[in-house]
Parts: structure tokens; sequence; C-alpha cells
């Protein structure tokens, strides 16, 4: 099954023009990716999602912990969080090709309800980032949505029954625990989930864990220990991700100039946005936005093109 997915994602990117990069497809939550060469690591939001690699090899770094996958296996982000990762296995002869695929939490609640016998909950709380096998099942499904991106009027039809097919496997698989808890409304895993909504719509503010911990519905300590223990940072160590990621985002894709994106992100000194800014991504906040537009750039326009 192994050389099935690497060809029918190989098909679709020579389909695209060929080459290296970020390959979109008709399906907004589908994402391919091939690179001949190992990558510097780039920061970004992750969303609830699951990233399979058919071919190299990718690392993850989410706080203080780091986690490597290589072909078929897969990465699963059950929560929106911000990380670090990077290609480390590729060349030209044997590239990187991998896919991303955004996971739908109210799909996954509706199959988990169908389930005779729905996985336990973690005892405790885990990160919610995990690396798991790609088993044969999921490996060709993920290689029916592939195929299926080339028949557009198909994708309405039978997309969504493809992705319960990828949600059972996962729920059905050793790691059902996790994403169970991600579907359950009252888990500490979901109050943690709310809380970080609430991060990310008011970032740009001076807030306090109290705050967060009400938004949660959970004392300050609980709050802190689960929301550290899923995610491997402090809520205000989150939330300063949070400002300096959108603070590129405000320099690459609006212009911005240093002072204005340290300011709109909630900065009062551009001179500490700066410090704390290249602490994070290791290069000073101007010339950082310069590298990423140019890696970037020409990936950009790509539109998914159709037989």
């Amino acid at each position: 099954m192994s050389s099935s997915l690497l060809a029918g994602l190989t098909a679709y990117i020579e389909s695209q023009g060929g080459g290296e990069g970020l390959f979109p497809t008709q399906m907004e939550s589908v994402h391919i990716n091939r690179s001949y060469q190992a990558r510097t690591p780039i920061r970004q939001i992750y969303r609830p999602s699951l990233c399979v690699v058919a071919q190299g090899a990718k690392e993850i770094l989410f706080g203080n912990e780091r986690l490597y996958y290589g072909a078929m296996e897969c990465l699963v982000v059950s929560m929106e969080m911000p990380a670090t990762g990077r290609v480390i296995d590729a060349s030209p002869e044997s590239p990187y090709v991998g896919v991303t695929i955004d996971l739908d939490v109210t799909m996954l609640r509706e199959v988990l309800e169908q389930l005779e016998t729905p996985p336990a909950p973690p005892a405790s709380p885990r990160p919610c980032v995990f690396v798991g096998k790609v088993d044969e099942p999921l490996a060709e499904c993920v290689l029916r949505l592939i195929r299926m991106s080339q028949t557009p009027k198909a994708i309405p039809i039978l997309y969504p029954s493809v992705m319960r097919d990828i949600c059972y496997w996962l729920l059905s698989g050793p790691y059902g625990g996790e994403l169970h808890s991600l579907t359950s409304a009252e888990s500490n895993f979901m109050r943690i989930a709310k809380a970080i909504y609430f991060l990310r719509t008011n970032f740009t503010q001076t807030l306090r864990v109290e705050q967060m911990a009400e938004v949660a519905r959970m004392s300050p300590s609980s709050f802190y220990q689960h929301f550290k223990q899923l995610t491997s940072v402090s809520p205000l160590q989150f939330q300063k991700q949070l400002r300096l990621l959108e603070s590129r985002r405000l320099m690459v894709a609006d212009a911005a100039s240093v002072e204005e994106a340290a300011h709109k992100v909630g900065y009062e000194s551009a001179s500490q946005f700066s410090r704390e800014y290249s602490r994070m991504f290791g290069v000073a906040p101007k010339q950082d936005a310069l590298n990423y537009q140019r890696l970037y750039s020409q990936f950009a326009s790509r539109k998914a093109r159709t037989a």
C-alpha cells in the first residue's frame, strides 16, 4: 500500500506541473507537499489534522516535545496550537512526499456515537499531538481522496463518506482515546480548547490566567496544569507565540513594518518585540519576513488543476 500511496501522490503532483513545494487540491482540507531537500524549521499554527508521510521524514516541535515521523507514519494534531515543523529527510532522488488533511470534529463525534465499543478516553491528560502508524485501511482512504481530487464533480458526493472512513479508522486505532477526548464537550480537553479559542480571539490584549480559567470553567491551578500537559507550554507562552506568528503574517502578507506589526499584536515596546521575535524564530523580524517571502512566493499563486 505504501508504494500505491506514493505513486498516487506523485501522479497528482506531476499533473499539477511537478516540482516541489505545496500543492493545493480541489478539497480545501487536503494539501500535498513535496520537497527535494531538508528544510529549515517553520513555526505556524497547526489545526486539528492528520499529516501522512508517504516518503521521507519530518519532525515537529511543540513546547519542549519533539516528535519524528517517517514513511507510512502519521502525525495527528487534535487541538489548534502553535508548533514548529520541518522536513528532515529528502533528496532529489528520494523526495519528501506527504499530505495533510484537516479533521472535522463534528464528523468525529458523529462516527464515535455510532461505534458499538467506543474507545475509552485516557485516564490522565496527554499531549494533543502524537505519531502513529498508517495501516492499509487508512492509507487506502487517503489514496481515494487524492484520486478524487482529479474529478471535482465527485467531491461533494464522495468526500464526506471518505472522511467518515478516516474518522472510523482513527477512532478504532490505538490512539482512539485521545480523539475521543476531542469530541466530548465536557472533557478537560474541550475545556482547554475553549480557552484556546478565547486566546486566539483576544491574544492582542493583556490576559490573566484567571480569565482563561474562567472561560474553561476550571480553577486557575487545574487550568494551568491541564493546559501545560496538553500543549507543553504555559497559557502566557502560548499567547506570546500567537502574537509573534501573527506579526510575521502581517509583515509577510500585509507588508507591515516591524513597528506596525509589533503594535498591532499588542506590544508597546518595539525593542521588546524584536528581542522576543528573534528568540522564537532565530532571526530578526525584518530579515525573517524577507526570508519567508522568498521561500513561499513561488508557491503562493498555485491553483489546483483538473484533468
